[in-house]
């Protein structure tokens, strides 16, 4: 049990060193589907950051959750979207989405680390000054990212062609397996019709 907790952790910490590494710039799908394949490098750089997020809390002591702060921030989407012509609930929602992906990594990790009874080396990042700023100017970028995708998301055929994009995005960046279920979670209400197609 140690060794396999030990390994998805290493597995884990890989993944979001690779998804940190990535430039969205760096995987720019060809045809109609380069704003979903933007989308997807932005909320994978996004979920990179759950990690010195997590490793800051458990450091400082500080619950996974602060739900104040949550809904402080998707008060503040709501005002963006508005401005950028993007629909409210969508954008609402979308948030929610990264907010409750990035605490499925946390709490993976918050779980490791009790398991194996050790905590990470490395000292965390400085939360307000280094990470959160990160966080905010990913968050401006997700909003215009999210107004690319507006035209597209209520196709009838988008949860597949989302897929089609998660899967050449995993393939141009090597994508760890250990953050499918955090990236289809960020990514489950994209499209109108919710869903990601077929993602492995």
């Amino acid at each position: 049990m140690r060794r396999r907790s030990k390994s998805f952790l290493l597995s884990l910490a890989a993944s979001a060193c690779l998804l940190a590494l990535a430039a969205p710039s760096s995987a720019r799908a060809d045809g109609d589907d380069t704003p979903f394949t933007n989308l997807i490098a932005l909320v994978s750089q996004r979920l990179a950051l759950a990690e010195p997020v997590a490793r800051w809390k458990w450091a400082h002591h500080e619950p996974i959750t602060d739900a104040r702060r949550e809904e402080a921030l998707l008060k503040h989407v709501e005002e963006k979207a508005a401005a950028a012509q993007v629909d409210t609930d969508f954008a609402r929602q979308f948030f929610r989405d990264q907010i409750e992906a990035s605490k499925d990594v946390q709490n993976a990790l918050f779980a490791n680390w009790r398991a194996l009874k050790a905590a990470p080396e490395a000292a965390p990042p400085d939360l307000a000054k280094d990470t959160r700023p990160k966080l905010d100017r990913l968050t401006q970028s997700l909003m215009s990212a999210l107004a690319h995708v507006e035209p597209i998301r209520h196709a009838d055929d988008c949860p597949m062609r989302l897929a089609e994009s998660v899967a050449r995005w995993k393939h141009l960046t090597r994508y760890n397996s250990s953050m499918n279920e955090p990236l289809q979670r960020a990514l489950s209400h994209v499209c109108a019709s919710g869903g990601v197609g077929a993602v492995g």
